[in-house]
């Protein structure tokens, strides 16, 4: 009988080793901002190298944002951007990071991709649109005349079963850009739907959720869109 009750703590303990390493890394990234420590101390590291200009445009956000960072300046030329995003992050670790990946480059315009990864970790849509809110306050303190474009999240093959939940995110950053000459919200959503509006299924790697080369053609050309008719007169 000791024997099967130390056996059956065994297995116990085992079993909750195993489902604490099996907690996806994306899980904890929902929750934890620190996690990205190690990414703001390698901007920085950057920044010592080759310091970027003051009074350009910082694009940050997830990995939509991220994977097109080697893309940018040369996708949206003459613009003088500063590419900081970061895969995997959400609202929350922008608000937390802000000094670090935007407000300390003193740019007249800050881009947000977020609310990709909040949906599919099932944050509530009133902590996403808050979290931005918050965002917006922080940066119209450090920098009043400083421009802020908030993306909308984008559909995806990966994440149908949370487009929902996107699209009241979505409905949240319009409403604040509505109310605040300073916010613009740029509609990346309606580019990737199809007529019926169901998502394009052309657009992405393997993984659904990621754009190929097609997809970035078009990422890129809504978000030259949306910059150059502000941004254009300032450089």
């Amino acid at each position: 009988m000791k024997k099967l009750t130390g056996r059956l703590v065994q297995n116990s303990f085992v079993f909750l080793l195993f489902v604490m390493i099996s907690v996806p890394a994306s899980a904890q990234r929902g929750t934890d901002p620190t996690v990205w420590n190690e990414a703001m101390e390698r901007f920085a590291r950057e920044d010592r190298i080759n310091p970027p200009p003051t009074g350009a445009i910082v694009l940050t956000g997830s990995s939509s944002i991220a994977r097109w960072n080697d893309q940018a300046m040369k996708a949206l030329a003459p613009l003088t951007v500063v590419p900081r995003g970061f895969g995997g992050s959400v609202m929350n670790d922008v608000l937390y990071h802000l000094d670090a990946v935007a407000l300390k480059y003193q740019p007249r315009a800050i881009l947000i991709y977020e609310g990709d990864n909040d949906t599919a970790y099932g944050l509530p849509e009133e902590h996403v649109v808050g979290a931005f809110k918050q965002i917006v306050a922080k940066v119209h303190e450090a920098l009043p005349q400083t421009r802020i474009y908030v993306m909308a999240v984008k559909p995806s093959t990966l994440r149908v079963d949370v487009w929902e939940s996107a699209q009241r995110v979505n409905a949240g950053y319009k409403e604040v850009a509505k109310n605040d000459p300073l916010v613009y919200y740029i509609d990346s959503a309606t580019p990737f739907l199809k007529a019926d509006g169901s998502v394009m299924t052309d657009i992405f790697i393997e993984d659904g959720l990621h754009l190929n080369e097609m997809g970035n053609l078009i990422w890129g050309s809504i978000i030259r869109a949306a910059l150059m008719s502000q941004e254009a007169r300032y450089e």
